[in-house]
């Protein structure tokens, strides 16, 4: 399969998670307050402006794409949950964002950075749901296996972009996202 459909594939399971988390129940959130606790005392480690928040945030994003890459050959799991529990993940946030503030608040906390970072999510779990199927596809079928080294060479050429775009993307998120929000 193509890397273009790939892209596909992982734009349809980030899909998936913004539609679950946008229809997630409201009760959920009482379930979750411990974990959104710990995000707001991470968040009130993580001050803005200061460059081991874009550290953190940079080794956060490029480590969470790798590992996914590494893991890929397992059935491909890690990358479908990194893809559905990341949508997720925006969209409920979002959506609980929307109601304490503002549609246009929340626009301005992920477009700067979303811009580098969505595109590096997308291209590092297509990268990584590739290279998962063909290995598991090669161990099982004898003529794919030449084919394997030419899908490693192409999944690390895209896993190289988008773990490039999360460069900037961090640099947005710690230095300009703070100012469009205050």
């Amino acid at each position: 399969m193509s890397y273009k459909r790939w892209v596909l594939v992982a734009i349809f399971l980030f899909v998936i998670g913004l539609v679950l988390g946008l229809t997630a129940p409201a009760g959920i959130t009482n379930l979750l307050s411990e974990d959104i606790a710990a995000f707001k005392e991470l968040g009130g480690i993580l001050a803005p402006f200061n460059f081991l928040t874009f550290i953190f945030i940079l080794a956060k994003n490029v480590s969470a794409v790798l590992i996914s890459f590494v893991l890929s050959p397992i059935l491909c799991l890690v990358p479908i949950l990194a893809l559905t529990a990341n949508g997720w993940l925006i969209a409920f946030v979002s959506a609980s964002i929307v109601q304490e503030e503002s549609l246009g608040f929340v626009l301005a906390g992920l477009l700067p950075h979303g811009i580098f970072e969505l595109p590096a999510l997308i291209m590092g779990q297509a990268a990584a749901l590739s290279f998962g199927t063909m290995l598991i596809l090669a161990l099982f079928k004898r003529e794919r296996r030449k084919l394997l080294l030419p899908s490693l060479r192409q999944s690390f050429k895209y896993l190289a972009i988008a773990l490039a775009l999360f460069l900037p993307g961090a640099i947005i998120e710690t230095y300009l996202t703070p100012l469009l929000l205050t």
